[in-house]
């Protein structure tokens, strides 16, 4: 059985699972130890020297990044198909992936910081809550856009550019920023909480959450470092949030991506 380091909570480690699940391929789930106190080791970092889920480890074969892992699984169990058929469906379903993993993720991870691990209160985490509401709104514009009269992303039948929208959209839904039940979006993301497969990730990750109450103490005593890597800084420091760089920084409570060793 294939080994997924993974965290419920991680919309690219949820992207795997549906995947794997939509294909009834049987996964082994571990959450990697330390992976947040910067001790992270064994097989886990010798699958992904980079030290974030998820990774994969298939036999001999170690794989990380989500989206090559979604295309192992593609290619190791062709049927059912979560790629459309067309280049160009497909070259649309990637798109809508990549707008997701960047854009998407670093508005619900910079809700995250408020959220669970107190990085802004009062009126500066209202601010701060208020952009991201009204970007989250854009993203959804723009996937209603994407999603237009089709009943999936992927046009006839649930695939993978909709396995690549939910655990995003599912994550606004907790954060207040979910789409109305009515529209387009609302009725899709109804749909495609239907299924088995998404399901059950979604109340994994649900559960998860309870476990997070007592984040924000172990980041304020420096047990945890959050990764500000890329997009979920650049979201930080135009949505308001110098500051907490700087003093995530001072406090040492933030780190950026791991070096190879």
């Amino acid at each position: 059985m294939a080994i997924l380091y993974e965290h419920p909570l991680s919309p690219y480690a949820q992207k795997v699972k549906i995947s794997a699940r939509e294909k009834n391929i049987d996964l082994e789930l571990r959450t990697p130890d330390g992976i947040g106190a910067g001790g992270a080791q064994g097989e886990f970092v010798d699958a992904n020297p980079r030290a974030e889920v998820p990774a994969l480890i298939d036999g001999d074969v170690r794989i990380f990044d989500s989206t090559i892992i979604l295309e192992y699984l593609e290619d190791r169990t062709p049927s059912p198909a979560m790629l459309p058929a067309t280049p160009a469906a497909r070259a649309k379903v990637r798109m809508i992936e990549e707008v997701c993993d960047t854009h998407y993720e670093a508005i619900n991870w910079g809700l995250g910081e408020i959220a669970y691990f107190k990085r802004a209160s009062g009126a500066k985490a209202k601010e701060m809550q208020d952009r991201a509401s009204r970007q989250t709104a854009k993203l959804q514009s723009w996937l209603t856009k994407q999603l237009g009269s089709a009943d999936w992303f992927n046009d006839r039948a649930f695939g993978w550019g909709d396995l690549s929208v939910v655990p995003y959209v599912n994550a606004s839904v907790g954060f207040g920023n979910g789409p109305e039940e009515g529209s387009i979006l609302g009725k899709w993301l109804a749909r495609a909480n239907e299924r088995p497969s998404v399901a059950r990730t979604a109340q994994e990750a649900i559960d998860s959450i309870a476990g997070m109450q007592q984040v924000a103490n172990v980041l304020e005593q420096g047990l945890f470092k959050r990764e500000y890597r890329d997009h979920r800084l650049e979201w930080m420091m135009k949505t308001g949030g110098p500051e907490i760089v700087l003093d995530g920084l001072k406090k040492n409570n933030i780190r950026y991506s791991y070096e190879f060793e």
